[in-house]
């Protein structure tokens, strides 16, 4: 089974969570579209749910399908967001932001119940970092973010886009840091959030409750958090 055939199994796994008349989040990325595709033909079979997206192009994907989006400022809790992943470790953490979407994702995880990380096997890592980490950064100030981070021992911070810059749907720009393996994300997070300029970083630390990991031979491996 390729890459693509792991995403589109997780994904539609991931669809038998979802409960009738429930507030969903919908995530981002290339696992998260066959979610709402697959939520897309549980509407037409009369699915009735209501969600909140985490970027601009999963809510017009979603749209598409007939999935009624709300706005987060317009909800209190959300039941269940399913979403993918870069990295996942062991423990459930993750990194985040390869898509783009990194703060909305964070703010939609922060009001859900249950956040499900649905990934290939290619994500799962004993140890985060081998994937850069994104971090959003206001646009007057990246470049004195760039050199903080740099100072933090980091060997490479690239802004993503270079001389054209991509702006996130929030109208900031990202900055994807090569730190190698993150000995302690805790405070590897706090450390970055110090920095004047940082919006939001895509380590997700004890946000994430369960994950679908799809993997080549075809089967499904489902973690839960340790509380």
């Amino acid at each position: 089974m390729d890459a693509l055939a792991m995403k589109k199994l997780a994904g539609e796994f991931a669809a038998r969570y979802v409960e009738p008349h429930t507030l969903i989040g919908i995530g981002t990325g290339s696992t998260a579209y066959w979610f709402i595709q697959a939520l897309g033909e549980k509407m037409k079979q009369g699915l009735q749910i209501q969600a909140v997206a985490t970027s601009k192009e999963s809510a017009i994907l979603a749209a598409s399908f007939g999935i009624p989006i709300l706005e987060l400022n317009d909800v209190d809790e959300i039941a269940l967001t399913v979403d993918g992943a870069d990295e996942v470790d062991p423990r459930l953490q993750l990194i985040k932001g390869g898509g783009g979407a990194l703060l909305q994702e964070k703010m939609v995880a922060a009001v859900s119940r249950r956040l499900v990380i649905v990934a290939d096997e290619r994500k799962q890592v004993a140890q985060l970092g081998a994937f850069p980490l994104p971090v959003e950064v206001i646009p007057a100030g990246w470049k004195h973010v760039r050199r903080r981070i740099l100072e933090m021992s980091c060997p490479k911070v690239e802004l993503r886009g270079g001389t054209q810059p991509f702006v996130t749907d929030h109208g900031h720009y990202i900055l994807d840091c090569y730190f190698g393996q993150i000995q302690d994300a805790h405070a590897l997070n706090l450390q970055l959030h110090e920095i004047p300029g940082v919006v939001e970083t895509g380590l997700f630390l004890n946000m994430a409750t369960e994950a679908i990991i799809a993997h080549a031979d075809g089967h499904i491996q489902l973690i839960k958090r340790e509380s």
